[in-house]
């Protein structure tokens, strides 16, 4: 089946247009039809030996949510006491001033998780690199991600948690590793640019930097 040129303006589109969304969620409810064709856009991620080894909690409960909250809060001042020590007090500050999540404003939380057993100790793709599994599911959240902004959904990515939280937040196994932590809702607006760029966090490499042609050239440094 090949692709039309609209469709793929679309899909590239979508791409360019994709956010990491934390302070602009809505509370409208996300319909269920929604929500299952964005988990059945990850669920058809490219996966290593058809693994699949992902599974999705979708939390709404308040309760659960203001337990990872707490979680976030925890970490959040770890990691600017972190700026500090690493840069400097006014990077610490500038960390600070950055709205990082958004979970008790969005409507659902969506966990992605990755079974590193689930086909056995041997899985095809991965006797040579056994991370690929990891690799897999971090696909499925992409898959997600696009698939919310074609819905016009937001979605905000929060790692500023440790798993012990998650883990007794969601009662998540062990022998189960965290891959994510989604907050996805309806959002006022999607910021032209990624928030942390106009911010002045960082700015995007340009791509000349980022192509090697043939071997690694090591004057391509990231600054």
């Amino acid at each position: 089946m090949n692709i039309t040129l609209s469709e793929r303006d679309a899909v590239y589109k979508t791409i360019f247009s994709r956010r990491d969304v934390r302070g602009e969620f809505l509370p409208t409810p996300i319909p269920q039809d929604v929500l299952l064709r964005i988990l059945n856009a990850a669920h058809h991620a490219p996966s290593v030996g058809f693994m699949q080894p992902w599974d999705f909690i979708v939390v709404k409960q308040p309760q659960t949510k203001a337990k990872i909250k707490q979680g976030f809060l925890q970490a959040h001042h770890e990691a600017a006491e972190l700026f500090a020590k690493a840069f400097s007090n006014e990077t610490r500050n500038q960390y600070l001033s950055l709205k990082l999540e958004g979970i008790e404003e969005a409507p659902i939380g969506i966990c992605i998780t990755c079974d590193r057993h689930r086909l056995g100790p041997v899985v095809l793709g991965r006797t040579a690199k056994p991370e690929m599994d990891l690799y897999s599911s971090v696909c499925a959240i992409q898959n997600l991600w696009l698939a919310a902004r074609a819905e016009n959904l937001g979605v905000g990515w929060v790692s500023i948690v440790h798993d012990d939280v998650m883990r007794e937040a969601l009662n998540i196994p062990e022998n189960i590793e965290i891959i994510a932590y989604l907050c996805v809702g309806y959002t006022t607006y999607f910021h032209d640019k990624p928030e942390l760029e106009k911010k002045g966090w960082r700015k995007r490499r340009p791509l000349s930097e980022v192509i090697h042609e043939e071997t690694w050239d090591s004057d391509k440094l990231d600054q």
